[in-house]
């Protein structure tokens, strides 16, 4: 059986709460008065937020759009199939 890696993990929990603020967003569109739900909608928000954060500190940006100094910076780190080979090798 595979190990899941503490990277894939956190990965996959932004993306829930990435999914989780898509759909509220669609909520909020028809329920805009819904207050429960925007304050919900926030707190989510901010955890992406802080999770990503955490994740770039961690292993580098997500996307380019994560690079704020250097454009290409985000390229210049080893590819992922790079780091199997040499962790492998």
């Amino acid at each position: 059986m595979d190990q899941v890696s503490e990277q894939e993990i956190m990965m996959k929990r932004i993306a829930s709460i990435d999914f989780a603020v898509v759909e509220l967003n669609l909520y909020m569109d028809t329920h805009p008065d819904d207050q429960e739900v925007n304050a919900k909608l926030n707190d989510y928000r901010e955890q992406s937020a802080e999770l990503r954060k955490q994740y770039q500190e961690k292993y580098g940006p997500i996307t380019s759009k994560s690079i704020e100094d250097n454009r290409w910076g985000w390229i210049s780190d080893p590819w992922p199939w790079n780091n199997s080979e040499e962790e492998n090798g």
